[in-house]
């Protein structure tokens, strides 16, 4: 885990109750999640197997280890668990080498949030290796903490990334936001305790208690944010 300022100096913007806001990044933040499909097909490809395009669904969102183990028990690939993470994370630095494609909202709303001084975190199940890279795209300052799923001894969808997340900026769980766009991550940031925004990337996600579903983060800004902290009292 990174953070470019002390816990102690988190700060809620006045008048508001929402202390952090907590953001996911493949899919969510970058076009990201097709590249991560695209290099399992191509390595199963070259161990002689095709992947169900249903298995996409599965492997979405999730812990590489989780995704990575699924789909040679699926398979039956000759290669072993930690050979294929070697293979993902190498395979995935190539894809994004040239560059990654914002997603529609996400430069406009970590402007916004950078300009009212919200204390925002990026959290993600992929490895720091990939988050590292990813950050020259989206501003390593836009975040005052970054959370690698390599990093905690239990990411997504368990709830200790965002728990950690807000531990680290001194902020209260039921007091923040995350923005997602999978299952998997919903149900760790619901685990944690706080309040949700569900932008799906790939499968669909329905509306809940405590959960809000958009189609894109241009809907999203923190006027909109906010609300979904003051509207729970």
């Amino acid at each position: 885990m990174t953070s470019t300022v002390p816990a102690s100096s988190a700060r809620t913007s006045e008048g508001s109750a929402l202390q952090a806001v907590f953001l996911d990044m493949d899919g969510t933040l970058v076009d990201t999640e097709g590249f991560w499909w695209d290099v399992e097909r191509e390595i199963f490809a070259g161990l002689g197997h095709s992947l169900d395009e249903a298995w996409r669904d599965v492997v979405v969102g999730g812990p590489m280890t989780r995704s990575a183990g699924y789909l040679i028990e699926a398979t039956g690939a000759d290669i072993t668990l930690a050979e294929l993470t070697v293979l993902l994370n190498e395979r995935f630095e190539e894809r994004i080498g040239g560059g990654v494609q914002l997603m529609p909202g996400a430069e406009r709303l970590l402007a916004e949030l950078a300009r009212h001084n919200v204390p925002t975190a990026l959290v993600s199940a992929s490895h720091r290796r990939i988050i590292d890279r990813v950050l020259h795209a989206l501003g390593r300052d836009n975040f005052r903490l970054t959370v690698a799923g390599d990093e905690v001894a239990r990411t997504k969808p368990h709830p200790d990334p965002y728990l950690l997340a807000a531990q680290g900026l001194g902020a209260d769980p039921t007091r923040c936001v995350v923005i997602e766009d999978t299952a998997t991550g919903v149900a760790a940031a619901e685990g944690a305790g706080c309040r949700v925004v569900a932008v799906p990337s790939v499968a669909p996600i329905a509306p809940a208690l405590g959960r809000v579903v958009v189609q894109s983060l241009e809907e999203v800004d923190l006027p909109f944010l906010r609300t979904l902290i003051t509207g729970m009292n």
